[in-house]
């Protein structure tokens, strides 16, 4: 893969590339996480699912993606 023209971000530990201008939409889509059932920490920051379209990756954004689980 090439990796150059693409920015390197960290998601749950794990570093992916992926193209500038890239949505966190984009990124819980293409990880294909329902988001109803998802909270989204960017640089340490909780994000407010409804703005994740107008939200755009930058190089070196951490991502913390913690999903929730039911159960009794």
């Amino acid at each position: 893969m090439k990796i150059k023209n693409k920015i390197k971000i960290t998601v749950n530990g794990k570093q992916m590339h992926v193209i500038p201008k890239f949505s966190l939409n984009s990124l819980i889509t293409k990880l294909k996480i329902p988001l109803n059932k998802i909270a989204i920490e960017l640089n340490k920051k909780i994000i407010d699912k409804k703005k994740i379209s107008k939200i755009y990756l930058q190089n070196e954004d951490k991502i913390e993606i913690v999903h929730f689980i039911g159960g009794g």
